[in-house]
């Protein structure tokens, strides 16, 4: 009896040790999975949007790397994307964080301008000029987007059968102070978050830490997906950019489902 009642928590203590290497194991492959992301996604841009081989031969390398040359490459890179779009009939977007503005504009003009408070964006995106504005060079195209507001809000009213039966609302417009953060999800992967600036009200802080919290639990789901088949998780460079509370809703909801953004970091 005492032998047994001795390798019961032997036994355990086993099973705990293994289970606990096991976890061990596995955040580390994990973590190190992660960290490969980066990589691997700029790899893929590199191989998919590298520059031609015979202009680099015919090329000085000094000037491959010169900061000036790297600015223009990008200032031509946003203003052809800015007219393939002005050729559209549709609405679109153009974020320009260097003069920190987000214009929604027609046919190459401007109806609606707003200023960025502030922004962040993943050193993919910042780190490859050249890269970059090869990829910016084309418009992106939103494939998804995820949002704390209605993208179209609709209200259903019953008409009165007569004056006598009509009564004026007295539902307040909750649209107007409702909180609004939303992630745009480019097809090439790219994710722009924006965020209002008014955290004033701790409605507006729970709304946007609970948003943020559950995107990087679906995120990490997915990465969890992959690695658990020993895939490299996907890899999605991000901007992240506040705004005021108005400017975000009018842009949000005017751009079409699957428009298109022109950008210039």
């Amino acid at each position: 009896m005492e032998t047994e009642s001795t390798n019961k928590p032997a036994s355990g203590k086993i099973t705990f040790l293994i289970l606990l290497s096991f976890c061990t194991l596995f955040i580390v492959y994990y973590t190190v999975m992660s960290v490969l992301a980066p990589g691997r996604k700029l790899e893929e841009l590199k191989k998919e949007l590298a520059q031609d081989k015979a202009e680099k031969k015919s090329g000085d390398n000094k000037v491959f790397a010169d900061s000036t040359y790297l600015r223009l490459l990008k200032e031509r890179a946003y203003l052809q994307s800015r007219v393939v779009l002005a050729q559209t009939d549709s609405i679109y977007l153009t974020i320009n964080l260097a003069d920190s503005s987000m214009n929604l504009e027609i046919s190459g003009v401007v109806v609606h301008r707003a200023k960025i408070g502030s922004y962040k964006a993943s050193r993919l995106l910042t780190g490859n000029e050249s890269i970059v504005s090869a990829m910016l060079a084309a418009p992106l195209t939103i494939a998804s987007d995820l949002a704390t507001i209605k993208k179209e809000p609709v209200m259903i009213k019953m008409a009165p059968k007569d004056t006598s039966e009509y009564k004026p609302d007295m539902m307040p417009d909750t649209s107007i102070t409702e909180p609004v953060n939303y992630i745009l999800e480019m097809t090439n992967g790219t994710r722009i978050f924006v965020y209002q600036i008014e955290t004033d009200k701790r409605e507006d802080r729970m709304v946007q830490l609970k948003f943020d919290l559950n995107d990087r639990m679906h995120q990490t789901w997915q990465a969890l997906r992959r690695v658990a088949v020993l895939k490299v998780p996907e890899y999605h460079p991000y901007i992240k950019i506040k705004l005021p509370r108005s400017d975000a809703k009018i842009i949000y909801r005017a751009i079409p489902k699957y428009g298109q953004i022109a950008l210039f970091l």
